[in-house]
């Protein structure tokens, strides 16, 4: 199993990235797949998510209407589109493959594969 995450760099506040994550080793179609991101000193954090298909995506409200994931199945890829960067999106962002744990109370994502990171830096 094999995440490979790109395309992080060093953005002026206000730009943008998009970064790839690309999966190799399982059955990326059948897995939700995840974003997250640690700054440093700080714990990791939850970005967003994209089911299966790619129809359902949801967002923490730090980046709700500026962050955008997407998938490719076709090419096992998973995007997150990034735009209108703070300084405090600056941080590690990895890709995870999600399990899914459904209940009465509802539907529970736990990663179980992780990418090595790609580095965000948000500067002037």
């Amino acid at each position: 199993v094999q995440l490979v995450e790109s395309g992080g760099g060093l953005v002026q506040p206000g730009g943008s990235l998009r970064l790839s994550c690309a999966a190799s080793g399982f059955a990326f179609s059948g897995y939700a797949m995840s974003w997250y991101r640690q700054a440093p000193g700080k714990e990791r954090e939850w970005v967003g998510r994209i089911g299966r298909a790619g129809g359902i995506t949801n967002y923490a409200d730090s980046v709700k209407g500026r962050f955008t994931i997407s998938r490719d199945n076709a090419k096992n890829t998973v995007y997150l589109q990034m735009n209108s960067l703070k300084s405090e999106d600056t941080a590690v962002y990895y890709c995870s493959a999600v399990s899914e744990r459904r209940t009465d109370s509802g539907t529970y994502y736990s990663p179980i594969y992780w990418g090595q990171g790609t580095q965000v830096t948000v500067s002037s």
